[in-house]
C-alpha cells in the first residue's frame, strides 16, 4: 500500500465520525518472583497434560514422532525449576 492510499484511508475512517478505539494491554503488576513461581506451576500443568495425552497414546502411534516428543517433554526434571527462589533485588533480598 502506497502512501497516498494509506492516506486516503485514513481520511476516510476520519470522515465517517466513528470513535476510534484503542485497546491497550493491562499492565502486569506482579513481582518477578511471582511471575517466576507462576511460569514454573504452567510448565507444570502442561507436563501433567502431555504425561495424560501419552498415556491415552495408541499403541499404534507408540513409536512415532508425536510419542518421542511427548517423552521427552515428560522426562524433563521440573523440580528443580520449583526449588529456585529467584532475588528480590536491589537489597530487598
Amino acid at each position: 500500500m502506497t502512501h497516498a492510499e494509506r492516506q486516503a484511508k485514513y481520511r476516510t475512517r476520519q470522515a465517517d465520525g466513528a470513535p476510534t478505539l484503542r485497546y491497550r494491554k493491562p499492565v502486569d503488576r506482579r513481582s518477578r518472583p511471582q511471575r517466576w513461581r507462576d511460569a514454573v506451576a504452567e510448565l507444570q500443568d502442561l507436563q501433567h497434560e502431555y504425561q495424560a495425552w501419552l498415556s491415552a497414546l495408541p499403541e499404534s502411534m507408540a513409536d512415532s514422532s508425536t510419542a518421542e516428543a511427548l517423552i521427552a517433554i515428560c522426562d524433563l526434571d521440573l523440580s528443580e525449576l520449583d526449588s529456585i527462589v529467584p532475588p528480590r533485588g536491589f537489597g530487598r533480598d
